[in-house]
Parts: structure tokens; sequence; C-alpha cells
């Protein structure tokens, strides 16, 4: 039986994690990437030189981009606060929509968000790290049993900063970077930058799903004021559980980039359960592990992830085919809660006081 082909639009370019998406999109045998748009078309260039679509398929107007390509996902990789305003640009049109990490600014934008969404399609909200192999092998042995129930998850994250590395990693100069900072969406408050809702999501999402969808009770977060910079570079979370403490510390500014050099701290995670621990780093082929039955930290292989758990887009396409449910942190479920906490650390970082969540 031949297999569906999907044709698919990327749209919104202010996070450089469109050109990673688009390649994955382009190497999928049941994609045809029928257009790109992007109202500043400078943005659009590299994808056009890496050869993931053709110049004729760029459009400065979504709408046309839309309307003439009539793509049956779109991947949107808006600035934070920006996720709900461009679902609601591209819901009507009926697409299934990929929306680039964090899912949105605040929760009441999700819940927009959700809301927009024409019954026959799909939201996703892609967090990179669940398709790492070793934060993968985690959720493995955690579901497995191996250490028990889930006490308590650390986690830090972060990278040297958004400015230095664009799509596929390619690394960018000082000079570039200081070029970009003054300009740059990441850096602008209104726009949703800084570090807390860059990378907190990672924590609070992944954290959610290591501890099988429970919420925490309240949230106290404390961030860092930059001289000359209207947001913060740094922030640590402490989320409390009916059944334990969690941290979430995120970092513009490590001392090298995870996936190239991991810094200390190293980027990942550290998970407390009643009968054991495991730790997973960020592109580590393993994870750490103690149980009550082997005290000595031993490794555990973590091999590359298999499809349909490879990227993205394939896990999408793979749910749309198959007719399922999304699972893990791209679920509405999981990433929602996640949201919540990050909603909770924004509110307990300004007024400087704990937050508790509703019932």
């Amino acid at each position: 039986m031949k297999k569906r082909l999907w044709k698919l639009a990327g749209i919104n370019f202010d996070h450089f994690h469109m050109g990673d998406l688009l390649r994955y999109a382009q190497e999928h045998p049941q994609v045809e990437i029928v257009g790109i748009s992007d109202e500043q078309a400078p943005r659009m260039e590299e994808a056009v030189r890496k050869g993931l679509v053709s110049r004729d398929k760029a459009f400065t107007d979504y709408r046309a981009c839309l309307e003439k390509t009539k793509p049956d996902v779109v991947i949107l990789c808006p600035a934070a606060s920006k996720h709900g305003e461009w679902v609601k640009n591209v819901a009507p049109y009926g697409p299934h929509i990929l929306v680039e990490k964090p899912f949105a600014a605040s929760l009441k934008e999700a819940d927009a968000m959700v809301k927009a969404m024409p019954k026959a399609s799909t939201l996703m909200i892609n967090w990179p790290l669940q398709w790492v192999g070793s934060h993968r092998k985690s959720f493995e042995l955690i579901q497995s049993g191996a250490i028990g129930e889930v006490l308590n998850v650390w986690h830090f994250g972060g990278n040297r900063g958004p400015l230095w590395h664009g799509a596929d990693k390619d690394e960018k100069t000082a000079a570039q970077v200081a070029k970009e900072k003054p300009k740059s969406w990441f850096y602008k408050k209104s726009h949703g930058g800084g570090s807390l809702l860059d990378y907190l999501g990672y924590g609070t999402t992944l954290g959610t799903w290591y501890q099988g969808g429970r919420r925490p009770i309240e949230v106290t977060a404390t961030v860092d004021q930059p001289k000359g910079l209207e947001v913060d570079e740094h922030s640590i979370v402490v989320a409390r559980y009916a059944h334990g403490l969690s941290k979430f510390e995120t970092r513009w500014g490590t001392f090298t980039d995870p996936w190239i050099i991991q810094p200390q701290p190293r980027c990942g995670f550290i998970v407390l359960g009643t009968e054991g621990t495991v730790s997973s780093y960020d592109y580590d082929d393993y994870v750490t592990v103690q149980t009550s039955k082997k005290l000595e930290p031993h490794r555990v292989a973590a091999p590359a992830p298999k499809a349909p758990n490879q990227n993205p887009v394939q896990y999408l396409l793979h749910c749309l085919d198959k007719g399922v449910p999304l699972e893990g942190p791209v679920s509405l479920k999981i990433s929602r809660i996640g949201q919540e906490i990050v909603d909770a650390a924004v509110k307990s970082a300004q007024t400087r006081k704990t937050v508790k969540l509703a019932n």
C-alpha cells in the first residue's frame, strides 16, 4: 500500500530551529516541502541556499503561501510571545500545526492556541530534547520501575546563548553575536525573551513526563538582572510537589555549548526515585544508574532513537498516518503542565514570592 505524501510548509523564521525542522522534512520520504514564508525575505535565504526549498516557493506573505500551496502540515517558529498570534493566523486554513518550543509566553496564550485549532487538526509542541537518546532511555527506565516512584527531578539547561549558533548548529562569531544582540527578539522582554522562557519549559515539560504527569503544589523562582539587558540570562526555579521538591535551572552563558563540549554543570537531568537514581545528560549515548540492588553507579547504553522517535516531523506524521494521539512532552497535556509551571515561575520571579498553582 502506497503511503500518503504530506505537503508541508514552514512559516515564520523568528527561531533558527526552522532550518533544522525543514531539513527533517526534506529527509522524510513522505514529505514534499511546498512552501516557506517569512515577512523578512533575507531570513529565508539560508533555507534556499541549503537546497531545502526552491526560491519560487518562498513567500513574504503567509496568506499567499497557504492559499497557493495548501499544505497539510505547517511548521511555525515565531518568537515566544507570538505563538498564539501565529496559530490563530494559520489554523483557519485547516493544516496540522507543529510549533517549535516553548508552548507559549503564557498559559492563557497556550489555551487560546488549543481553542483556535479545528477539531480535525492536530497541534504539536516540539521539545527537541525529547528526541535525545539519553533522555528517552531515562524515561524508559523510569517507566519500567527501575528506580521506583519518582520523587525529585533536577534539570540544568542552556548554552552559550541563543545567538551563538544558527540552523544545524552552525557556529557564529563573537562579532556576529554582538551585532545581532540589540535587535534580536531573544533579548526583548515584549517578545518573550530571556533564558527562563527559552529554556525552562524543557525542564518542566520533560520533568512532568518523568513524573507521570503530576503537577506541583507551588513554585518559587528567582532570576538574575544583567546590566544593560531587559531579560534574564540565568534562572533557578524550585517546584514543590506532594511527593517532594524538583529544581529547574536555565542558563545563557554556559562556558561551552553542550552539543560540542559539555559545560560544568553538565546540561541534562538527574532523577531520584524510591529505589534508585538515573542521570541523563544532553547528547550522551548512555545514562548512569544506581539502584537499591546495585548501589555502585553504572552506565546503561542509550542508543540513538529509532523511527518514529528520531525527530518531531517523523513522529507527527507517524501519529497522523496511524491515527493515534501524541504522547510525551509534545502532547498538549504534558506541555500544558510544563507551561503552567513556567507561568508560576515568571510570576514568582516578578513578585519575589512563592506562587501556588490553581487546583
